[in-house]
């Protein structure tokens, strides 16, 4: 454990995030694993590769993965896919990473934004009907934190208006609505592997789950150059590959995931009943329906400054999930947006702070995050 002194007082230090515990945790798989590329010889697009893709198909409960570069490649190719470019629009939630943004922009579409609930922080589906036209393709909602949208609902409006539905579930592996898993929920979806993320490489990868045998053969020819055989190519495609390394390092991951997707639980567990009494506090609200996975606690305080700082004093580190909603950067200022635009968006944005969690946050940590928030909020 570390610590440190400060005014005669012993503090804990509780990082955000720390990754060197996974490879800790199962270092000899690791090295296993390493061994078994370096020794084959065959280090991109080979047998670990397809072995991973077969195995987070089988996770999801979908028939196809097709794994590419990174999320947003994921997000990317998934609309170039369908056909979605210049002219068209997609709708995106307000509450959300910018690359959900960026991928629509990449296809040449236009990204319309739409609130978040309230209460769940996810797209509102009540809202979506509002924004639809002629030009609209598809719906991207984003299970956000790691806590599923309302994809009945969402689902419900896209087939009234004859729209695809393209998941962001970079931040949700292993999360179930009504029981099903993310990542088969929509007409495909897109993951991250970021190192952050649930299921993290130890670099940027990402994947495309779907039931759609066409989509995935198209994603599949888009990440390799727009080629099925090699050195012909069909149409203009892009360089997405995920090599066999990080493949073969997911695979020992994704074999854990679910136990330390309980980990995460149950210190969310903690976090709910022993903040619930801080009234200054907005803990977050999870539908009876959903099962989250937690990859981010994120809480809601007026004064959110005062309150991050006064836990970074106290050696707690957290984020903001995020600070600036995409409406507003600097990348968008050609969209006109202003503030104002998205007031529910704007006020998460000003209020929200990500608290420590992961499966390897100890108790004593855990123990630790609980009492300086509730000496500090």
């Amino acid at each position: 454990m570390l610590f440190r002194r400060r005014t005669q007082e012993k503090i804990m230090s509780v990082p955000f995030l720390e990754l060197k515990p996974a490879y800790e945790e199962l270092q000899s798989e690791f090295d296993a694993a390493y061994h078994r590329v370096m020794d084959s010889g065959h280090y991109l697009l080979g047998g670990e590769l397809t072995t991973f893709e077969s195995e987070f198909a089988d996770f999801c409960g979908v028939k196809y993965c097709v794994a590419v570069a990174n999320g947003l490649d994921a997000l990317h190719l998934i609309l170039r896919a369908y056909g979605i470019g210049e002219g068209d629009e997609v709708i995106v939630p307000t509450n959300t990473f910018i690359a959900t943004w960026l991928a629509v922009s990449y296809a040449g579409a236009t990204p319309i934004g739409v609130e978040p609930d309230v209460k769940t922080y996810n797209l509102d589906p009540a809202k979506i009907k509002r924004v639809i036209t002629s030009r609209t393709k598809a719906i991207l909602p984003v299970h956000l934190y790691g806590q599923p949208a309302d994809m009945r609902s969402i689902m419900a409006v896209a087939a009234d208006h004859d729209l695809v539905v393209i998941e962001d579930s970079a931040q949700a592996h292993g999360a179930h609505y009504y029981g099903r898993s993310t990542g088969g929920l929509g007409n495909a979806a897109a993951h991250s592997f970021y190192p952050g993320k649930n299921l993290g490489a130890f670099s940027d990868a990402g994947a495309v789950t779907t039931n759609d045998e066409k989509l995935a053969e198209t994603v599949r020819t888009l990440r390799n150059y727009g080629s099925k055989r090699k050195y012909f190519h069909e149409v203009k495609g892009f360089n997405s590959r995920v090599d066999e390394l990080q493949a073969a390092f997911l695979r020992v991951k994704l074999q854990r995931l679910k136990e330390w997707n309980v980990r995460r639980q149950s210190i969310a567990a903690r976090y709910l009943s022993e903040l619930a009494e801080v009234q200054s506090l907005t803990l977050p609200f999870v539908p009876s329906w959903a099962e989250p996975v937690w990859h981010l606690f994120v809480i809601r305080h007026a004064e959110r400054d005062r309150l991050q700082q006064k836990l970074q004093d106290r050696g707690i580190g957290t984020l903001i999930h995020y600070p600036i909603p995409a409406h507003l950067a600097e990348a968008y200022a050609d969209l006109g947006g202003r503030v104002g635009d998205f007031p529910i968006a704007e006020e998460m944005s000003r209020t929200i702070l990500s608290l420590p969690i992961g499966p390897h946050l100890t108790s004593s940590q855990v123990d630790e995050v609980i009492s300086v928030v509730r000496d500090s909020a």
